[in-house]
């Protein structure tokens, strides 16, 4: 021992025992409380970001939705555990290196047991609430959509109502938008007699070749049955031989008007043909005539309703049809799969209730197609296609909306539509058929079926009132449908901003996206889907959402998104932009982002649509019914709706405060500025005479978000005036397309002042270098494009963002008044229709 060090006093064994004790304890304690520490960290971190990632909580996930489904709103997102396991990590890796530095005792072995249990339980929450979020919510009907136009069938039914024959036919014969040929079926003067008339070409032909067939149009029915459609050509040229009605048999034992397209036709045509059928015609239509004869011939004392449900369950693709039979007279079958099908019903006394029951087959029990599943089953046997039909299976009760008070059917009239608006000037009480109704018609009642029950379906059909007058659908003062549209864009604006833009308060109000607006805020990116004019408003737009929202944006082609099997995640929110809400390429997609998980969201102009029904929420363009194929005022409707959807969504960033009230107050000027421009109607038709006659081709030139407008306008002058025109981003145009540059090729270039108003005059500077004469769309205030050298287009200056809805007003009057000066029909341009159904 060192003599200079204090001597040690003596410790004795237990003294230090209980100091390693002490030690080990105050250890045990720290490590304990730094775990417990961390552990109350990540479930305090996970419990906050649940309830941030949605407006609904874990214990609000099932709440009352004002409509007849039961919905559950979107549930919180997944949550991420990355982080979570790296600490995790880091937490193992300390607990390593506290083993090596201390001796394991009964005290930490009991802590390790607790921090284990808390971390199992911790993961045990984690994924029973991922669980509860891959529930995703089933549909509901969001919003409340005004009827839009359809093109294809109609048919009209009489209960206890007598009408003529010349009242029928013209009853069932509609002028409807974009068809290549026409025809009807409608109850003959003897039993079992069906007379039909098919015309290729437009309505008046159709009614030339009846006058000439010369039949009893006085006679009169009590109870009658005619359909009629004007076909798209999809299968088969146009000819009369492929025009609807299509009959089973030359008797015309069964007759179908059908819209859409039957996909395993091939199949059904091949079992028919090895059964003796003969077919006449290309059509994939003609298989289901033939297919409800086949059907009907092994047995003839099957109930009308059973043998459509046999038909439809063997039917792939997308379809709306109407069947008749001469073995059930007074009967109609109509079936939607796909494609719209509205019912209107007209009754002398008001009726009982205001919807209609559904009827279900029971569960588990076959149905007299269901033991032969689809096509593989039918090539096998063709008598296993229909089993004997069991009557205990079809429920008949008579629904309590045609019943008088002494419980006898009353006089009635049914109206069957693709269209809505070929039913308004006949009634305005409507039902809508959901995808796989199938809705039979007989003795003045109205029963709606279905193969099966899915889940969130509704159990009755609501009989609601159509919010249109019958001027809204009538041309008026204008010589077409579109001029007419053209001119009410002022209003439809109008119509759109109504009750949603307070411009004194600068907010906006979408209620059809209220419940669902904070989880949007929060989604990985929005993908606008659409097709044609809507997909082109879509474009327009992704500027002013980028700025507004910070939130990545992408606009997309359905057809493209749908070949490239785009990634899509459930924290992505898709937005399905459609006039009609029946685009197929847009409901395929809309699908797709459903079975993804992803958050849907619609923006339409029809009501009871397929994608305002399937989509989580939505809004009403409220353009208006608009008639002409080439989509006019929706275009804009579109637009300013979804400019409010963007200023929504920025309500809650502070620093975008004085960019919203500028938008906002140029919304409020929009319509004023419209009937300013709709005066240049009459300038721009004789700038069309000069410049315009006996050319073959024109280029569109815009920059940024008028490249959008340039697409748009360059597809209203190629739908209607036939005429070839290329849309080019000006920034393009030494990339290839100045070589086209010359005296003689029309241009016309949007010039407009934004911030890219300089880079677009390097590209103008460049067409007058090389001898161009463009019409130039411009401010009126703009000096840079001298009269000696362009023709100017002047538009009022508005906001950047806006300018877009100004200047493709110009561009439709272009494409208008060509169409005019060439003698096109302008509301029926050839090979289109209105509502592109089919893919």
């Amino acid at each position: 021992m060192d003599p200079a060090q204090p001597p040690q006093r003596s410790r004795g064994g237990k003294q230090i025992r209980e100091e390693e004790a002490n030690k080990r304890s105050f250890s045990i304690s720290s490590s304990s409380l730094r775990r417990l520490h961390l552990h109350l960290r990540l479930l305090l971190i996970y419990f906050i970001s649940s309830s941030l990632s949605s407006s609904s909580s874990l214990f609000g996930c099932f709440t009352f939705c004002p409509s007849k489904r039961r919905h559950r709103p979107r549930p919180p997102r997944q949550l991420r555990l990355f982080d979570f396991q790296l600490q995790l990590q880091q937490l193992q890796r300390q607990r390593q290196q506290h083993r090596q530095q201390t001796t394991t005792t009964a005290a930490s072995i009991e802590i390790e047991r607790d921090r284990l249990l808390l971390v199992s339980s911790f993961y045990f929450f984690c994924f029973f609430f991922s669980a509860i979020d891959v529930a995703r919510s089933s549909p509901c009907d969001h919003h409340q959509l005004t009827p839009s136009l359809d093109s294809g069938i109609f048919g009209y039914i009489n209960y206890l109502v007598e009408k003529d024959r010349g009242y029928i036919i013209q009853t069932i014969i509609n002028e409807y938008r974009g068809y290549d040929s026409a025809g009807i079926a409608v109850d003959g003067d003897k039993k079992n007699e069906v007379f039909a008339f098919k015309e290729v070409g437009k309505v008046a032909k159709l009614k030339e070749l009846i006058d000439a067939s010369k039949p009893d149009l006085s006679k009169t029915f009590e109870s009658h049955v005619g359909i009629a459609h004007t076909r798209w050509a999809t299968h088969g040229s146009p000819s009369k031989l492929n025009c609807h009605p299509h009959r089973s048999d030359p008797n015309w034992e069964f007759s179908i008007v059908h819209n859409g397209i039957i996909t395993n036709y091939k199949e059904l045509k091949a079992l028919l043909e090895s059964k003796g059928f003969r077919f006449e015609t290309e059509t994939d239509t003609e298989c289901i005539a033939k297919l409800a004869k086949y059907l009907y011939d092994l047995h003839p004392d099957i109930d009308f309703t059973v043998l459509a449900k046999a038909v439809v369950k063997e039917l792939e693709g997308a379809f709306g049809l109407l069947m008749k039979s001469v073995h059930y007279p007074h009967e109609v079958i109509a079936a939607r799969k796909g494609s719209p099908l509205v019912i209107g019903v007209r009754t002398e006394k008001k009726m009982k209730v205001d919807f209609v029951d559904v009827e279900y087959s029971e569960e588990g029990t076959a149905l007299p197609a269901e033991a032969a599943s689809q096509n593989a089953a039918l090539k096998k046997s063709a008598t296993s296609l229909l089993a004997p039909p069991d009557k205990s299976l079809l429920h008949r009760s008579q629904s309590r909306a045609f019943l008088s008070d002494d419980g006898v059917p009353q006089p009635a009239e049914f109206f069957l539509s693709s269209d809505p608006s070929a039913i308004v000037e006949h009634t305005k009480k409507v039902l809508y058929l959901e995808d796989d109704d199938i809705a039979h018609i007989h003795e003045g009642q109205l029963n709606i079926h279905r193969l099966n029950k899915n889940d969130g379906t509704s159990n009755v059909r609501a009989i609601q009132t159509i919010e249109l007058e019958l001027q809204e659908i009538m041309k008026g003062k204008f010589d077409h449908f579109m001029q007419k549209e053209i001119f009410e864009q002022p209003e439809s604006v109008v119509n759109t901003m109504r009750g949603r833009l307070d411009a004194e308060n600068c907010k906006v109000t979408l209620g059809g996206l209220r419940q669902y607006i904070s989880t949007i805020r929060r989604c990985r990116r929005i993908i606008f889907i659409a097709c044609g004019t809507s997909y082109h408003s879509c474009m327009a737009v992704r500027g002013v959402f980028e700025e507004l929202t910070e939130i990545p944006i992408s606009v997309e082609l359905a057809s493209d998104f749908l070949d490239r099997e785009a990634p899509v995640f459930r924290d992505d929110t898709c937005v399905f932009v459609s006039q009609s809400g029946e685009t197929a390429d847009s409901l395929n997609a809309l699908r797709y982002c459903l079975e993804r998980g992803a958050l849907t969201v619609g923006f339409v102009n029809v009501v009871g649509s397929s994608i305002s029904l399937l989509t989580h929420c939505g809004v009403h363009i409220n353009a208006g019914p608009e008639i002409g194929v080439a989509s006019t005022k929706a275009y804009t409707s579109q637009f300013v709706a979804m400019v409010m959807f963007a200023l929504s969504l920025s309500e809650d960033r502070a620093s975008k405060r004085q960019r919203r009230e500028e938008i906002i107050k140029g919304l409020g000027l929009v319509s004023d500025q419209f009937r300013e421009i709709l005066k240049l109607s009459e300038p721009i038709k004789e700038m069309c005479a000069k410049f315009f006659k006996n050319q073959k081709s024109l280029l569109l030139l815009g920059r940024g978000s008028q490249h959008a407008t340039a697409l748009e306008g360059a597809l209203k002058i190629k739908e209607i005036s036939y005429l070839h025109c290329e849309a080019v981003m000006s920034g393009e145009l030494k990339h290839g397309v100045l070589a086209l540059v010359d005296e003689n090729l029309p241009i016309i270039m949007i010039l407009t002042r934004d911030n890219l108003f300089a880079k677009s005059l390097n590209a103008y500077q460049q067409v007058i270098a090389r001898a161009g004469r463009p019409i130039v769309i411009c401010n009126p205030d703009d000096e840079e494009f001298p009269a000696s050298e362009t023709e100017r287009i002047e538009i009022p200056r508005t906001v950047d963002c806006l300018q877009g809805l100004l200047n493709v007003i110009p561009l439709q009057l272009i494409a208008y008044w060509l169409a005019v000066g060439e003698g096109l029909n302008v509301d029926f341009p050839r090979n289109l229709a209105k509502s592109v159904t089919v893919e």
